[in-house]
């Protein structure tokens, strides 16, 4: 019996990439996987319900339990749907894992009002709808004096947190804010006994990050590949795990490493009784505080990975992106 035998768990956007690593991985650790995925384009157009039926087949072809939803994290109804199937087939839900996104990669000038409302739909609201529906449920289910440990597990990303990326309004803001939306869950949800955690992926081959130099590179030799999706996969099965205490938490993925976020944190600051401050006063005193420049902390985060040696250089490459979508 695996790890996770006799647990329930719904993997959204589970039809490629992380989350297809994610529903694979819970499957083998012995979990019941939902496989949601619609089979969309990166962007969101398009629809395909034969990917998330082959993830269904691959599970079932090693001996897991699994079944196929392709309903749109973004439609209120059929978030509500894809619950409801995780209970009727397999008579309860144990855990969430809001994985699905879509991106649509452009300057703020070019981005359109639907670009921006399609990103956010999916990565955000649909991270909402689905917590909302298993929450719903998990509720029902307390004041019917069933309780049983649950979790949701989020999906942000570098994008939004540690190192926003331009051309990314739509998906850095809807990312951060899912991270937000982890914690105030958290507190919310501990007194019914559900654990709400966020994983953070970073520089992980995906559909959404093959175009991005160097993420085409793999290891040798049957050297573990640091890029490779399944990187994230054991931290997921862990957060739904009956034995895991951890909530209220946003863990960056990198390769083999994993770090705990602590979020936006007060810095340096300057203070004045008394009186307002003057805009002379202001000018004078904050240029004096360690400020630093969003291009340094993007290169270093993205230039050794990207093979952009110096800050210069990196910002040019990102303006020369900009002016081209």
């Amino acid at each position: 019996m695996g790890e996770l035998a006799g647990r329930t768990v719904l993997v959204t956007g589970a039809g490629r990439g992380i989350g297809r690593a994610e529903a694979l991985y819970l499957a083998a650790a012995g979990a019941n996987v939902v496989v949601n995925d619609p089979g969309v384009d990166i962007d969101g157009h398009g629809g395909d319900h034969g990917v998330a039926q082959a993830v269904v087949d691959e599970i079932r072809g090693r001996g897991g339990q699994a079944v196929a939803d392709t309903g749109s994290v973004a439609d209120w109804a059929e978030a509500r749907r894809m619950v409801d199937l995780a209970v009727a087939e397999f008579g309860d839900l144990h855990a969430v894992v809001n994985n699905a996104t879509i991106e649509v990669n452009k300057g703020l000038e070019r981005l359109t009002e639907a670009e921006f409302d399609d990103v956010v739909a999916v990565k955000l609201k649909g991270s909402f709808a689905v917590s909302h529906w298993a929450t719903a449920y998990w509720r029902r289910r307390v004041d019917e004096g069933v309780h049983t440990d649950r979790a949701i597990v989020n999906t942000a990303s570098g994008s939004g947190l540690l190192n926003p990326l331009p051309t990314q309004t739509n998906y850095a803001a809807a990312n951060a804010a899912v991270a937000a939306m982890t914690t105030v869950h958290a507190l919310e949800l501990r007194r019914l006994g559900v654990r709400v955690n966020c994983v953070s992926p970073s520089m992980v081959r995906t559909r959404l990050t093959t175009p991005v130099p160097g993420m085409d590179q793999a290891p040798g030799n049957g050297e573990l590949d640091p890029k490779d999706p399944a990187v994230v996969a054991p931290l997921v099965a862990f957060l739904v795990s009956e034995g895991c205490a951890l909530t209220g938490q946003v863990l960056s993925v990198r390769g083999g490493s994993i770090a705990v976020n602590h979020g936006w944190s007060r810095g340096a600051q300057i203070n004045k009784d008394g009186a307002l401050w003057t805009i002379s006063e202001l000018a004078e005193n904050l240029a004096a505080l360690p400020l630093e420049d969003p291009f340094d902390r993007l290169a270093t985060a993205l230039g050794g990975a990207l093979g952009v040696h110096g800050r210069d250089e990196f910002e040019a490459m990102v303006n020369a992106e900009l002016d081209r979508t």
